[in-house]
C-alpha cells in the first residue's frame, strides 16, 4: 500500500466507522500529515482522490468535508444479518458461529464451544421447572428487580466471596447471557474509535463485539502464562486503550490459565495506563482448583468480572451476570433498562434452585471428571495424526492443537465440513491471522471416531495438494 493509499484508507475507515459523519469536516491537511507521519503533499493527493471518489467535498477556503454516508455495519466483512451468506464466504468468527449453530442430522461439532446435550442435568432442570410452575404468579408473569432476582444475586455474592472476590449483592447485575454481559459493559464504557486490547488468539466473539461497538481491537500475543507483558506495555503506551478483555481462567481457545505473577504485573500496567479490564470467567466452574482471578487481586477497582451458566447448565436456560463497583453496576443497569427494559424472572429462579439444592455441585463434579478423561483421549488421537497440543490444559473443554508445518486449518475446516464435521480454524480466533496452523478442539464433542477419520482424510488431501 502506498502512502497516498494509507491516507485514503484512514479516511475510509473513519467514515465507515461513523467517526466522521456526513457533513463533518475532515482532519486538516497539516494535522493528518503529522499524525500519520507523511508529507502534506501526500495528504493533498489523497484528499483529491477521495473527492474524485465522492467520499469528500472540497470547500475552497474552508477545507474538506464528508460527502457520503457510512455503509451499513458489516461485522468481519460479512453480509448484513438475515442475508443468505455466500457459499465461499470467509472463514471468520461469524462463519464458525453459523456452522456450529446450524442444525443438521449427523453433523459432528468438535469446533463448537459447548457441552453435549447428554452431559447436561436434564432431569434436575425439569424438576426446577416443575417447582417454578407452583410459584406465585409474579414469578411467571412479571418483570423482576432492575438488578435481577435478589436471591440469586445474594447466592452469587457468597460464591464470589469464597473465591476471594468481595462483592455485595448490589454489585451484581443479572443478564440474559455472558454475551449480553460483555455487550452491556462495552455499551457503558466504549465510544466509537476507542482502542480495546485483546489476546491473540482470543475468544472469537470478543472480536465481533468490539467491531459492533465501532471500537478498534489491538492484539497482544498470548503465552501459556497469560498475555505477553512486554507487548501489552508497548500497546498500552502507544494506543492508550480503554479496555482489555480476556479470559483469566481456562482461556478460550488455548485452555491456559493466568499465573499469579503475570496477574500482578498486568494489574500494575493497567493502573499505570488507566486501562479497565473485563474478566470473562465463564469457564470458572470447570476448574477443580481455582486459578488466580484478576477481580480478586484488584478488589473490583478497575476489573469488571462477568460470567454465565450457559456453558455449564443449559444454553436454553440462559443467565449471566456482571460484577463491578457499585457506581458502575448502576450505570450498566441503566444501559440494560434502556436497551432491554426489565429482567426475566424464570431463568434466574431455575438457576437459583439448581445452585442451592445440590444439583449443580453434583453435576459439575461429574462434568470435570468426564472432561479430564475426554482431554486425555483427544490428545492421544490428535498426536497419532501429527497434531501437538500447545499446552495440555489443567481443566475445561478446549484444546489448542498445532498442525504439522504447512497444513492450513482453514483448508481442513472447509474439507471437513463437506463430510459433516465442523472444525474451528485458528485464524477465527486471531486478530493478526497468524494462527492458521492451529485448530481448537472441544474435547467433550470429540468422542466419535468419525471426527478423526475425516480429519485424517482432510490432512491427506492437504498433503497431496502441496
Amino acid at each position: 500500500m502506498t502512502l497516498v493509499e494509507t491516507v485514503m484508507a484512514e479516511i475510509h475507515a473513519r467514515v465507515d466507522g461513523r467517526l466522521l459523519a456526513a457533513g463533518a469536516r475532515a482532519p486538516s491537511i497539516r494535522v493528518l500529515a503529522e499524525r500519520l507521519g507523511v508529507s502534506k503533499s501526500t495528504v493533498v493527493e489523497a484528499y483529491d482522490r477521495l473527492v474524485a471518489e465522492g467520499v469528500l467535498l472540497a470547500r475552497p477556503g474552508s477545507g474538506f468535508y464528508v460527502a457520503k454516508r457510512a455503509a451499513p455495519l458489516a461485522l468481519m466483512g460479512t453480509a448484513l444479518a438475515g442475508a443468505e451468506p455466500p457459499p465461499d464466504r470467509a472463514v471468520d468468527p461469524l462463519w464458525l458461529m453459523r456452522q456450529a449453530l446450524e442444525p443438521g442430522e449427523g453433523v459432528l461439532k468438535p469446533g463448537c464451544g459447548w457441552l453435549p446435550a447428554d452431559w447436561m442435568p436434564e432431569q434436575a432442570i425439569r424438576r426446577a421447572f416443575r417447582a417454578l410452575a407452583r410459584a406465585p404468579s409474579a414469578a411467571l408473569l412479571d418483570y423482576d428487580n432492575p438488578l435481577g432476582y435478589p436471591a440469586l444475586r445474594r447466592h452469587l455474592a457468597d460464591r464470589f466471596t469464597a473465591r476471594g472476590i468481595a462483592a455485595a449483592a448490589d454489585q451484581i447485575l443479572l443478564t440474559d447471557s455472558g454475551s449480553q454481559a460483555i455487550d452491556l459493559v462495552c455499551r457503558y464504557l466504549l465510544e466509537p474509535g476507542d482502542v480495546v486490547l485483546l489476546d491473540d488468539p482470543c475468544y472469537y466473539n470478543f472480536k465481533t463485539v468490539v467491531a459492533a461497538h465501532r471500537a478498534r481491537a489491538v492484539p497482544v500475543p498470548y503465552t501459556p502464562a497469560g498475555p505477553d507483558l512486554a507487548v501489552f506495555a508497548q500497546a498500552a503506551a502507544t494506543h492508550r486503550p480503554r479496555l482489555y478483555i480476556t479470559n483469566a481462567a481456562l482461556h478460550n481457545p488455548t485452555g491456559t490459565s493466568l499465573t499469579a505473577p503475570v496477574a500482578h504485573k498486568l494489574l500494575t500496567l493497567a493502573a499505570a495506563h488507566d486501562i479497565l479490564i473485563v474478566e470473562d470467567d465463564i469457564f470458572s466452574d470447570f476448574e477443580a482448583e481455582p486459578s488466580p482471578r484478576l477481580a480478586a487481586f484488584d478488589g473490583l477497582e478497575r476489573v469488571i468480572h462477568i460470567g454465565s451458566f450457559s456453558k455449564t447448565l443449559s444454553a436454553a436456560v440462559r443467565c449471566g451476570y456482571v460484577v463491578a463497583r457499585g457506581d458502575w453496576i448502576q450505570g450498566i443497569a441503566d444501559v440494560k433498562l434502556a436497551t432491554a427494559f426489565g429482567n426475566a424472572t424464570t431463568n434466574p429462579r431455575i438457576i437459583h434452585q439448581l445452585l442451592t439444592d445440590g444439583s449443580y455441585r453434583r453435576h459439575m463434579e461429574g462434568v470435570r471428571a468426564r472432561l479430564a478423561g475426554a482431554m486425555g483421549r483427544t490428545v492421544r488421537r490428535l498426536e497419532a495424526l501429527g497434531l501437538k497440543p500447545w499446552v495440555e490444559p489443567r481443566g475445561g473443554m478446549f484444546l489448542w492443537a498445532a498442525l504439522p508445518p504447512g497444513v492450513s486449518s482453514v483448508a481442513l475446516a472447509r474439507a471437513a465440513l463437506d463430510h459433516g464435521v465442523v472444525l474451528a480454524p485458528g485464524d477465527v480466533f486471531s486478530l493478526t491471522n497468524t494462527a492458521d496452523g492451529f485448530l481448537r478442539f472441544n474435547v467433550a464433542q470429540c468422542d466419535s471416531p468419525r471426527i478423526f477419520e475425516v480429519l485424517a482424510q482432510a490432512m491427506e488431501g492437504a498433503y497431496a495438494a502441496r
